[in-house]
Order: C-alpha cells, then sequence, then structure tokens
C-alpha cells in the first residue's frame, strides 16, 4: 500500500488541559485580522455539528471584541444532517454565514469552490500543508478554514474492563490491544464471554477506522471507480460484518440510545479521535472511569477533522471571513481542544509546549496531548477522497447496518450495495 505521510507527523504535537490555555507568540490571532471599520451592529450566524468546542464562553470572548457583533451558533447532531442541508443551499441562499464541513464530504463541497469566499492571505501556511492543500482549490484558492484533525486512541471504561478480567490500567489496555484488526476483536470475543455484554460501541465505527487506512477506498485520482473490485474493502466489510458486528452494541453512532450508553456501561470501548473526548464527557458527566490509552488497532488513523467555510452569497462575507479567522487561530484552535478535545491542525499549536503539557481531567488526568500526539505521528495514510467519497462509504455503512439489523445476511448486503455502486 502506498502512504501519504502527515507533515511533521502532525508534529511534535502534544496536548491539553482542561484549564484555560492561552498560546503565547502564536501567529494569525484576532490582532493581526483586519477589522471592519464600520461599528454598524452585524449578527453572524455560525453552524456546526457535533462538537467544534465553540462554547458560549468562547464566542462571548469574540463579541467583548468586538461590541457591534453578535454570534448566533446553531449545531446539528451529526455530519450527515449538516451535510445535507449544506448541499441544498450553497449558492442558493439561506445557509449561515460560517458553515462547518466535514472532511468526508469536503471534498463534495470543493467541486462548488467558486460558490465560497476565499481566505485573506495572512492566513496562509497557519496549518498542516495537506489540510491547508485540501482546501485550495485548482485556481489557488483558499476557500476553507481547518478546525482539527482526528488522530485516534480507544477510550474505554476501566470499571468494565477490570470487571471483565481484562487490563483496567491506560499502559495494560495499551499493551492489551496492541496489533491488528483481528487482535482487537479476539480481545472484544474475550470480553463478551466475561461479561456478556458487547465491548464495541458500533460496529460502523470499526468500519471507519479500517478504511482510514486504506489509501484508495472507493475511487483513484484518474477517476477510475475500484469500489466494488478492491479487495481491501472486501475484506474490510467482511471482517466488520463477521466479528464487529457480534461484539457491537449498536450498528451506527449518533441515536439517542448511543449517547446514552456511554454513561449506562452498554458497551465498554470505542475507538476515540480528539474530538470524540468532548461526546463521552457531555454524555456521561457523572460517569467517573472513562480513560483513553495510547494504542490503536494496526497502527495509527485519522477519523475525522473539519473546516470552516463562507458562502459567497452571504450577506456578512467579510465580517464572517474575520469571525472563521480568529476561530481557526492557534489561539482558539487550543480553548476548542480544552473544551471538546478537537487536536488543532495548526502548526504553532501542535508545536507548543501547552499542548505537549496538556491533561484531561475527566480521563483520569490523561496526558492526552502526549498521546494524540503519538497517535498523530503513527498516521501513514490520509484516505484519497473524492467528490463521491461520501456516497460510496455510507452506502456501505448501510450495508453493515442490514447485516447487525438482520435485514440481510452477509453475502445478501454486501451484493446490495454493488448494485447500489453500479446504479451511482
Amino acid at each position: 500500500m502506498n502512504t501519504r505521510t502527515f507533515r511533521r507527523g502532525a508534529v511534535a504535537v502534544a496536548a491539553f488541559s482542561a484549564s484555560a490555555i492561552v498560546l503565547a507568540g502564536c501567529a494569525g490571532g484576532a490582532g493581526e485580522t483586519p477589522t471592519t471599520d464600520s461599528d454598524e451592529p452585524v449578527t453572524l450566524t455560525v453552524a456546526t455539528f457535533n462538537d467544534f468546542g465553540y462554547t458560549d464562553e468562547l464566542l462571548q470572548e469574540y463579541m467583548d471584541e468586538h461590541p457591534n457583533v453578535t454570534v448566533e451558533h446553531t449545531r446539528a447532531a451529526e455530519s450527515g444532517d449538516a451535510r445535507a442541508n449544506y448541499f441544498a443551499k450553497l449558492g442558493k441562499g439561506g445557509l449561515a454565514d460560517i458553515e462547518g464541513v466535514e472532511i468526508d464530504w469536503f471534498a463534495e463541497a470543493m467541486q462548488y469552490s467558486d460558490l465560497l469566499a476565499e481566505a485573506p492571505d495572512s492566513v496562509k501556511g497557519r496549518w498542516l500543508d495537506w489540510k491547508e492543500a485540501a482546501a485550495t482549490d485548482a485556481d489557488g484558492r483558499l476557500v476553507g478554514f481547518g478546525t482539527d484533525i482526528g488522530p485516534q486512541g480507544i477510550c474505554y471504561r476501566a470499571d468494565l474492563f477490570e470487571a471483565a478480567g481484562l487490563a483496567s490500567d491506560p499502559e495494560g489496555v495499551a499493551e492489551l490491544f496492541n496489533g491488528d484488526w483481528e487482535h482487537f476483536l479476539d480481545v472484544a470475543d474475550e470480553y463478551k464471554a466475561a461479561s456478556g455484554k458487547p465491548m464495541i460501541d458500533s460496529a460502523n465505527s470499526v468500519l471507519q477506522g479500517i478504511v482510514n487506512q486504506i489509501e484508495f477506498t472507493y475511487t483513484e485520482p484518474d477517476g477510475a471507480v475500484i469500489a466494488t473490485e478492491n479487495p481491501e474493502i472486501s475484506d474490510a466489510y467482511n471482517l466488520v460484518a463477521e466479528r464487529a458486528v457480534p461484539n457491537s452494541a449498536y450498528a451506527g453512532q449518533w441515536s439517542d440510545d448511543w449517547f446514552a450508553s456511554m454513561a449506562n456501561g452498554e458497551f465498554a470501548a470505542m475507538l476515540c479521535p480528539g474530538w470524540m473526548l468532548g461526546i463521552i464527557e457531555g454524555n456521561a458527566p457523572d460517569t467517573t472511569d472513562w480513560n483513553i490509552a495510547d494504542v490503536f488497532p494496526n497502527g495509527g488513523g485519522n477519523w475525522g477533522g473539519s473546516y470552516l467555510t463562507v458562502p459567497a452569497d452571504g450577506e456578512n462575507v467579510e465580517a464572517a471571513l474575520q469571525l472563521a479567522d480568529w476561530l481557526t487561530a492557534p489561539e482558539q484552535q487550543m480553548k476548542a481542544f480544552a473544551n471538546a478535545g478537537t487536536f488543532p491542525s495548526q502548526v504553532d499549536a501542535l508545536e507548543s509546549q501547552e499542548l505537549a503539557d496538556a491533561t484531561n481531567e475527566y480521563f483520569q488526568d490523561a496526558p492526552v496531548g502526549q498521546i494524540l500526539t503519538t497517535r498523530a505521528e503513527a498516521v501513514t495514510v490520509a484516505p484519497y477522497k473524492d467528490a463521491n467519497y461520501f456516497k460510496y462509504h455510507d452506502a456501505l455503512q448501510n450495508a453493515v447496518t442490514r447485516v447487525f439489523d438482520g435485514v440481510e445476511d452477509q453475502e445478501t448486503s454486501w451484493n446490495t450495495w454493488v448494485a447500489e455502486v453500479e446504479a451511482f
């Protein structure tokens, strides 16, 4: 398999502390951003999904610095909802002044880069090379402000692991899971045999983890569709259908029951990019046994990471560009990391001592900066994603869901997916 290395491995990235973190001397702060001369009041709308770490307190900081600006933030429950709204309205009016776009459908958005406002030259060079390159169109226009990247460890319930007779300290869990995906599922078998419950939160999260380690998944750069003929994809599907489905509490994530299960112990472990830390804490605030281990099946993997875009037909494009600049400056990205675990993609933040020293109180004071830095350095593959990636991948996830729900058997569901791909 060919690989694409992450510049600086995501560098000397380290971590976060739940206390407020301010980066001294980082480039690209609000002070370097041109401000609107007018004092005329302006309301800026920001639309994101999941949890970007944009708390009311963070947005209030911007409003305090810009008294004429009011920021209104709406948040979709998950990325798919945001995608549907985005493409229904892009170029037609009705979108927020700033719209979040998830990496799995960002290439789709880049087809319409002419409908997005260009970022100012002053922000160029702020991000890891690959992060910025993905948001630069064929005309050299940077149309996306990178937010986070998603290096992954494994989050787990130490109390449930201990009750099942498994290692429960972070070092022991890292040793327990060290190996490939087959080994990860061997441990899941052990957990289920001991506890009578599934270890993994969702089967499709395992599919996501495996697919994110494949460079060419459904298409190749020359436009060739390889989805149904790709042995790496068929192997991934078969492994998930045969072994992850029986060991998972849910087919997929983001349901109300899935959120509730973070507190009620229906599952004991999940693949954990940095942004998942805030989701776990937010949905299980009184659960005291969540922890994170510095390990990931088959090496490393990046899951997620998003961008902020400014629709060019918005009513407040200049002011929106200024706010997007501020939100993605290293200082604010460190604050978002502290709020939600969204791991920064900005070089200055990744090289900071503040990140290296950061910990997370909820996760047993885990050195999440060091852990996620190591996990970022373990990532060697950035899957190629063209404008059709989302629909192929979403359809494959649906195939896993049909197996999980017993609607179709493994072979039939694969064949259904093949027919869907041919129809695409």
